[in-house]
């Protein structure tokens, strides 16, 4: 919730004053609502905006204006939903986790801020959910709910099952929403260490192959597809080799496709050690190499949302994390003779690769579409407040559900236009 101007008001009639946090700054007026006083709906949202009612800086706001850091707003009293609504709005209550869930969850921290913080996946856990997936990252987020105040921690992006190391965590939605951004515009910078079967002939280069769900295989595997696919690009560099049976390579995807990687070095013939699903049975050494998969998210460097508020730690603006490798990956380095030493997963490019005019289209098609779909949400607000505005028809209906037509003045019945009146029967 944002910081009031004002003490919280004694009685549910007064007027309430709220300052926008830079947690909130850019966001829209109704979503504002719906994060920070989800118990109002958007219908009433929409009337107060309509009516006035709200005021941000005291000038009249619509539900699509975007709200920036500082502003004042102004909430009319009232407004809640029902109460079986509201609780159903309100924010979801942390979920019950046992002594062992929390301190697995808080021994994977590696580093925290006041808008993050960053775990080392362990390889074998997975990122979200499935039908078949019950332990995974995001069920055991709740371990960090202190208290009903303390919103849920959010996934901003996601590792595969089997790749281990750095992944960030948003403490806030307005947090979740700047790194999401970052991510987006690919200024955030990963840097990817691997084993690979073999040594590439070029000891860096680029990798530039598109890349589309495989058919057949439900999406859940991903192939090259120069027609149809999705732009991907891979930066690569090996940084030694074991003669020609392995190399240790860094890998930063310029892209963020599914399986980007794994796929990108099974294309060029050096599939990453323990990568069956790609790799096929080449992705195996013998000897003492482990064959679990060898791909770790080493370091991540992404700029850090500005902290608000009087107890805020003064910030870099810069996040920079680097996480360990898991105990497999570590031995198979040593019995193939490698040292963590000779690379500190520096980035392989200084600065924000240009986009291709595929993935520019790609873009304009995704901001149209969201476009349109903020068009229409205050449309359809208007066209439900519209309905429950307008009178019902007086009058009893007839049987069936139709009205029965009205008749002429003077008695007379009513029926196709022109049409005669029934003669009268003379009286006797």
């Amino acid at each position: 919730m944002n910081e009031t101007t004002s003490p919280a008001p004694a009685s549910p009639e007064a007027v309430r004053q709220f300052t926008v946090g830079e947690d909130d700054d850019g966001i829209r007026l109704d979503r504002w609502f719906k994060r920070n006083l989800p118990q109002v709906g958007f219908a009433t949202v929409s009337r107060w905006a309509r009516t006035g009612q709200i005021r941000v800086d005291g000038k009249r706001a619509k539900p699509e204006d975007r709200l920036a850091t500082g502003q004042t707003l102004r909430v009319p009293p009232g407004g809640e939903d029902a109460p079986a609504a509201a609780a159903r709005k309100a924010a979801p209550r942390a979920r019950s986790l046992s002594a062992e869930q929390i301190a697995e969850a808080k021994a994977m921290v590696i580093h925290e801020t006041r808008a993050a913080i960053v775990l080392n996946k362990p390889p074998g856990l997975a990122t979200q959910g499935g039908s078949k997936t019950t332990k995974h990252v995001d069920g055991l987020l709740d371990a960090f709910v202190e208290d009903e105040k303390t919103p849920r921690p959010r996934l901003v992006h996601r590792l595969d099952k089997d790749t281990s190391g750095v992944l960030l965590i948003a403490r806030t939605p307005g947090s979740a929403a700047s790194f999401s951004k970052r991510f987006a515009s690919r200024s955030a910078r990963k840097v990817y260490w691997a084993l690979v079967v073999g040594v590439p002939d070029l000891a860096e280069g680029v990798i530039d192959a598109p890349l589309a769900k495989q058919p057949g295989t439900g999406g859940e595997k991903m192939h090259i597809d120069e027609e149809n696919g999705a732009a991907a690009k891979t930066r690569y560099r090996v940084v030694d080799s074991a003669g020609q049976r392995a190399a240790w390579v860094e890998l930063e995807p310029l892209t963020g496709r599914t399986h980007q990687l794994r796929v990108h070095m099974a294309a060029i013939g050096h599939p990453i050690v323990g990568d069956g699903k790609y790799g096929g049975q080449d992705a195996f050494l013998t000897g003492a190499v482990s064959r679990k998969m060898h791909l770790h998210a080493r370091r991540l460097i992404i700029s850090e949302p500005k902290a608000t508020g009087k107890d805020a730690p003064a910030s870099t603006g810069k996040l920079d994390v680097t996480a360990e490798l898991p105990e497999h990956f570590a031995m198979s380095m040593d019995v193939l003779g490698f040292d963590q030493g000779l690379s500190d997963a520096s980035p392989l490019r200084e600065d924000t690769p240009e986009r291709t005019p595929e993935e520019k289209k790609q873009a304009a098609r995704r901001h149209f579409k969201q476009a349109r779909k903020e068009e229409r949400a205050p449309r359809r607000a208007r066209g439900a407040a519209n309905a429950q505005a307008k009178p019902k028809p007086k009058g009893k209906p007839a049987p069936g559900g139709k009205s029965k037509p009205a008749g002429r003045a003077g008695g007379t019945p009513a029926g196709k236009p022109g049409a005669r009146p029934p003669a009268r029967k003379p009286a006797r």
